[in-house]
Order: C-alpha cells, then structure tokens, then sequence
C-alpha cells in the first residue's frame, strides 16, 4: 500500500479547509461571485459582441480580394471586414428603429384618442342592460375618460414619485448602460483585431495546462458548439429577413396599414425560434385593429397562412435542416431556455440543445460501431474455429 506523502495531506486538509470556509461563509462568498459577475459583465458583453461581428467580418474577409496575392491588400483586409460589419449592423439597428418607432408612437398617440370613445360607447352598451345599476351607469358616465387617459398616460411617461429622484435614478441607470456598452464595445474591437494572436495564445495556455487527451475532448466541444451558434445565428437572421420581407411584401398588396412597420417587428421578434413570429404577429394585430377590425381579422388570417408557410417550407430548410435538431428538441430547448433566462435563454436553448444533441448522437454512433465491430469479429474468430 502506497504511503500518502505531506504534500498529499497538506492538499487534501486546504481542500477540506477551503470547502468549510465555502459552507459556512456563503452568503458572503455568493455576494461576493456576484459582485464578480457584475463587474465582468461589460467583458461578456464584448465577448458577445465579437462573436455576432466577427460572422459578419469572417463572412466578407472570404470575399475581399479572396485570390489577390498582394501584401496591401493582406495588411487591410482586417480592418476593412471589421469596419464593413459594424457598419452594417449599425445600418440594420437604425433600419429597424427608423421603420418601428415612429409609427409605434403614432400608434400609441391614436389608442389614447380612440379610448375614451370606446369607453363611452362601452358604456351606451352597459345602460341598455337589465342587470347594470343605475347609479354605476350614472358614476361611469360622470368621469371625464378623455382627462383621466391623459392623466394616466402622463404618469406612466413621467413615472411615480418625486420627480428628482427619478431622473436621477433614470440618468445614473441610462450612463451605466452606456458606459457598459461602450466598454464592452471596445473589447470586442479588440478581440476581433488580434483574434488569430489570442487564439494562439489560449491554444499555448491549454496545451501547457490540460492535458492532451482531454484537451482533445474540450476541443472538439467547442468547435462543436461554435459551428451550432454560427449556423444558428446565419440561419435564423436569413429566415427573419425572410419571414420580415413575405410579411411586408404580403401586407402591401392586401393594402393593410403600418406595412413596414410590422414586417420589420415580425422580422425582429422572428429571432426569438418558435414563438418570435407570433408576438410579432399579436402586436401587429392589436396595431391594425386600432385603425379597422376587419383589417386585422384579413391581417390575422394572412399571417396565420404565412406562418404555415414559414414553418413547413422556410424554416425546415433555413434553421432547420443545418442545426440537424428535431423539432420536439427545438420546442424544448425554447421553452426551458425561456423559462430559466428569458428571452435570452429562447436564442441560446435552441444552439445549445443541437451541441447536446449531437455529442449524444456522436456517442451513440460510437457505441453502436465498436459493438457492430465486435459482434463482426467474434463472428469470424467463430467460423475460423470451426
């Protein structure tokens, strides 16, 4: 039996030190990871941030110049795709906000003048009925809706409380947004500058560190999982400008209002997997409804068949067929996503699941052949002895 040395001892009694100090000062130790978290978290949004980026610079650094040998062109082809993608994601963020937000607010702006009138005609409706009081009718009928709607829109606008206080709170939370964002933009510029240094260099640090057979394993893992988000994240944009364009192009010709509007929310919200496309769908809804109830029931019953044809052609052969998940993973994926994080947790379920997926998949090929090629070998040691 093998004596076990001081250092052995010495490491056991830290571990079982340090996992004592764990459990009974965990509060602190739990506030403190948070406070960690927190402060990186300007850091995991550049890492986010480079990643979406760099398909866009990786995907026009494949075609500027592709076959030119000149050393001009090699120094420039970086910073060119770089600038060309934040351009263009700069360009689609402002498409999207042009086309939404001023018919949004005009949308708004007619749902407060057209309440009041309904309220009232709500109210013609409830005198008429036998069971409805008298005095409701009358107390209902005594409020000026059209100031009270005012009332209520300007309190939601300017907010509760003392006014002071909450612009402060409004402009401290406002500049730690911005600060966070622009910290965090700066670190994926330069991540996405020397991605082919740090690569290396995180390449170095594993090799020296882990070993080889499982550094192997977390290899593989993380190509896996990049090739899933990338072709989760080409995917589901194509089909969203897709989806967006049928949609605007459709309203268009059903002559039905707020056509790029809600063409380019369906096309937004249509990133969310599964369940994007309907909420899009219900804002527009409720938008057009605004404006003439027969509009949006033909609105509803367009986007009903666009969504059949969206699901059964479009998405199969865009999203689907590349990530290669069934389609009960993909609901699930979405719905445990979207329960635990939210909407971020519906855009990464779906990748996330197709890793899951096909690492078992890879698994069970394995299993399966190594057991195919034993049977086939016992097989023939059998007939050999006979």
């Amino acid at each position: 039996m093998k004596k076990l040395d001081w250092k052995t001892c010495f490491r056991i009694g830290l571990s079982a030190f340090v996992l004592f100090l764990c459990i009974h000062y965990w509060p602190g130790i739990s506030g403190f990871i948070g406070k960690c978290f927190s402060a990186a978290a300007p850091v995991f949004t550049g890492l986010v941030m480079a990643y979406i980026i760099n398909i866009l610079m990786s995907f026009y650094e494949r075609h500027y110049f592709p076959n030119s040998k000149k050393k001009a062109v090699d120094s420039s082809r970086r910073p060119v795709c770089l600038t060309g993608a934040i351009l263009t994601v700069i360009g689609v963020i402002t498409l999207v906000t042009v086309l939404i937000t001023p018919q949004l607010v005009n949308c708004i702006e007619m749902l407060i003048n057209l309440l009041p009138g309904a309220i009232e005609k709500l109210i013609a409706r409830l005198s008429g009925l036998e069971f409805v009081s008298d005095e409701l009718i009358a107390s209902l009928s005594s409020i000026d809706w059209k100031s009270r709607i005012g009332d209520i829109a300007q309190t939601l606008f300017s907010g509760v409380g003392d006014v002071m206080n909450v612009a402060v709170s409004a402009v401290s939370s406002v500049f730690t947004g911005i600060m966070a964002f622009v910290i965090g933009f700066i670190v994926a510029l330069y991540l996405l500058i020397d991605k082919d240094k740090l690569g290396g260099q995180c390449k170095r640090v594993m090799k020296r560190w882990i070993p080889t057979r499982f550094l192997d394993k977390v290899m593989h893992v993380v190509t896996l999982a990049d090739d899933c988000f990338h072709r989760f994240i080409v995917g589901q944009c194509t089909e969203a400008v897709i989806l967006g364009t049928l949609c605007m192009a459709g309203m268009l010709l059903l002559r039905l209002p707020y056509a790029p509007m809600i063409g380019a929310l369906v096309a937004f919200t249509a990133l969310i997997p599964i369940v994007g496309g309907l909420i899009g769908a219900g804002v527009g809804a409720f938008l057009i409804l605004m404006v003439s109830p027969v509009k949006a029931l033909i609105f509803l019953i367009f986007i009903i068949v666009l969504q059949q044809i969206e699901g059964n052609l479009i998405y199969p052969k865009v999203v689907g067929s590349s990530m290669g998940l069934p389609a009960l993973w993909v609901l699930a994926a979405v719905t445990i996503g979207g329960g635990v994080l939210g909407i971020g947790g519906m855009l990464i379920g779906v990748p996330m699941a197709a890793v899951v997926y096909r690492l078992i998949k890879e698994s069970l090929n394995e299993k399966e052949s190594a057991a195919a090629a034993q049977t086939e070998q016992e097989v023939v040691c059998s007939e050999q002895t006979q």
